[in-house]
């Protein structure tokens, strides 16, 4: 095995992007995650011109809002420095960031099976009608985008129209696993659910993960979804467990893999238009005949009203947010700009 051999196809990602965020977005937090029991724990990162919460009077209308979805063994941090850069850039907006079921602080809230993408495309859309919002781009990366076109699949309301889809580094159909020498998340979960509940240290489980041939920026990300056992810090030798629930993950991931959404590329919706961006360096297994059928999508979703097209992100791997921060905001804001504009013409 190669050293790096388990570095690759991670479907959460980190985002090593923190010098990008910047003062002037505010970060409006959920009042109680308990009162959310049954939904998801979110936060908004809104932008400093909005003047808005979801316990407003019904009339005054929601601002433009972007949802953005993690990956698999991710959380809604992953997009915490992302979405203050592009707050900072679109002041009129707000970016709803979730924890997605099983995942993050949403792990503690208990939902009835089977975990799918289809289940969690719900959820988030259960989530953005109790906070009466109407979301006009949808952003999700890998597992999170095809969260993304389930929500397209599954909602005529709340979602508007137009709105507008990312789905960064994934296709709608079968995911491919990697060739040797690349990783397959499907293992690291497995493993994960081997090690104990309960750990000593974060370093215990980096080393273990080390031991096994996943990378170290791998494992020490991995590590970042540990927490305190005892929120005192006056704990046992071993005072750290997972902030995530690892079967449902895992039943989730299967669903991932298997769940087919080329109906909704194929026959969009109209006033939808669907975006992908494949990472230039990802070992995300994007076949020719995917290709193929994004770019016969193009062409018949333009006859249809309806939009897809297809994007590349250069040096990138497959955490896209991660390896080029840069590169993923600008091609993300012409998204921001044009849905600006179109409101403003509106308005």
């Amino acid at each position: 095995m190669s050293a790096n051999m388990k570095s690759g196809l991670l479907v959460g990602s980190p985002c090593n992007c923190s010098q990008t965020a910047l003062a002037d977005a505010r970060i409006a937090h959920q009042p109680d995650v308990d009162r959310h029991a049954g939904v998801l724990a979110y936060e908004l990162v809104q932008g400093n011109l909005v003047q808005w919460n979801s316990f407003m009077d019904k009339s005054i209308p929601d601002p433009p809002t972007a949802v953005l979805l993690h990956g698999i063994l991710g959380s809604r941090k992953n997009w915490g420095s992302f979405a203050k850069r592009l707050a900072h850039e679109f002041p009129m907006w707000q970016f709803l960031l979730v924890d997605l079921r099983c995942h993050g602080d949403s792990a503690s809230i208990k939902k009835r099976g089977p975990h799918t993408v289809a289940s969690t495309a719900l959820d988030v859309l259960k989530l953005i009608v109790q906070l009466r919002l109407t979301p006009r781009v949808l952003v999700g990366h890998s597992f999170g985008g095809k969260v993304a076109l389930s929500m397209v699949e599954q909602a005529a309301k709340p979602l508007a129209r137009p709105v507008r889809v990312w789905v960064l580094d994934a296709t709608p159909g079968k995911v491919r696993a990697g060739g040797d020498g690349e990783d397959h998340p499907a293992e690291l979960i497995e493993f994960l659910r081997r090690m104990p509940k309960k750990v000593s240290s974060k370093q215990e489980v980096v080393n273990a993960l080390v031991k096994e041939q996943f990378s170290v920026d791998v494992a020490r990300w991995v590590a970042t979804n540990l927490r305190p056992s005892d929120p005192l810090g006056q704990g046992s030798s071993s005072n750290f467990s997972w902030t995530f629930d690892l079967n449902g993950i895992s039943e989730m991931y299967n669903s991932y893999e298997d769940t087919n959404l080329w109906s909704v590329v194929e026959n969009v919706p109209r006033g939808v238009h669907i975006n992908f961006l494949k990472a230039e360096r990802s070992l995300h297994r994007w076949a020719l005949e995917d290709l193929q059928r994004i770019h016969t999508a193009e062409e018949l979703a333009a006859d249809e009203g309806g939009g897809v097209e297809m994007h590349v992100l250069e040096d990138a791997g497959h955490w896209v947010h991660a390896d080029n921060p840069d590169g993923l905001f600008r091609i993300l804001s012409s998204t921001f700009r044009v849905e600006t504009t179109i409101r403003g013409m509106q308005d």
